[in-house]
């Protein structure tokens, strides 16, 4: 899923290719992308683009006569960009992966969605508290001060894992960059928000902020002036996530993950457990007491058994 680094980068984008510019038709390939009915979508039809924005992880893209279109990527959903040629007819949404296509008049924006779930979604709202009728409440970082982060994620007791991803708690952090925060802060991904100390409420903030910083200009450096065309959740430039196996950059234990319905978490132990292995709910369970309990213990038994006497 697109976090607040991709989704930041594809603002810029938007901001430089179509404020300004006219929404001349939206085409809906997929009619359950379209969560809303009043206004109907073709109410953007014809209007003018006067701001591009991040709310979370949606995109709002503002419109004259107070309308605003909110699209949330979800996991697979991305977008393209086609300039348009003056007197060239606008692009359609492509067969099997589009959901919709917004023609401008100076290119068209087209929103596709990999794979058989559809969960991407647009909205067409009108005036600002429908707008904020799909915030989720999280804080932004960038903004807030030390004693707001600290209530934030400190307002419930879960894990950390869950309090950095949980859009109610802090805005457009995921399952990636969660991974890659806790990594750098050297906290476990099951330690619990209220159970840390002052010191470690403020390395947590300093940390995710450098983060989410450095990672914006990273894929700002990337894109470029071109429009982004590969914008993944699995970067070879992350330290954590999706690097199961592979060493850890700021000691070389290898990466270990945990599953959990269909997100994993990446951590390394000697970093951030104490060198302790993670119970993995599902090898836990078969494997009952085998489960070992350190990263030696599992590369003992990942070591061929030698035979006794040779």
């Amino acid at each position: 899923m697109p976090e607040l680094p991709s989704v930041t980068v594809y603002v810029e984008h938007l901001v430089r290719r179509i404020v300004g510019d006219t929404l001349e038709r939206v085409v809906v390939a997929s009619p359950f992308v379209v969560r809303t009915y009043d206004p109907p979508i073709d109410a953007a039809h014809g209007r003018r683009v006067v701001g591009v924005g991040r709310l979370g992880k949606r995109i709002v893209v503002a419109l004259d006569d107070e309308l605003h279109l909110i699209i949330h990527l979800m996991v697979t959903g991305r977008f393209r960009w086609q300039d348009r040629e003056p007197g060239a007819a606008a692009v359609g949404p492509p067969r099997k992966v589009g959901l919709a296509a917004f023609q401008f008049t100076r290119g068209t924006l087209v929103l596709t969605e990999q794979g058989s779930k559809r969960r991407a979604s647009i909205h067409l709202v009108r005036g600002a508290d429908a707008v904020a009728e799909l915030d989720r409440g999280g804080l932004e970082v960038a903004s807030a001060t030390a004693e707001e982060f600290r209530e934030a994620i400190q307002r419930e007791n879960h894990t950390l894992k869950r309090t950095l991803s949980d859009p109610r708690f802090l805005s457009g952090i995921g399952n990636a960059y969660s991974d890659e925060i806790l990594l750098r802060a050297r906290l476990s991904p099951l330690q619990h928000s209220q159970k840390l100390s002052s010191e470690q409420v403020e390395r947590l903030r300093m940390v995710t902020l450098e983060t989410l910083q450095e990672w914006v200009q990273r894929l700002r450096e990337e894109s470029g002036d071109q429009f982004p065309k590969k914008v993944t959740a699995f970067h070879p430039k992350m330290a954590a996530h999706g690097k199961y196996g592979e060493p850890c950059p700021q000691c070389g234990t290898p990466i270990q993950r945990i599953r959990y319905a269909d997100n994993e978490s990446n951590y390394c132990p000697s970093c951030q457990t104490g060198g302790k292995l993670l119970a993995d709910r599902s090898l836990s369970r078969l494997l009952k007491g085998d489960w070992p309990r350190s990263v030696d213990e599992l590369e003992e038994m990942r070591q061929p058994r030698i035979a006794e006497g040779d």
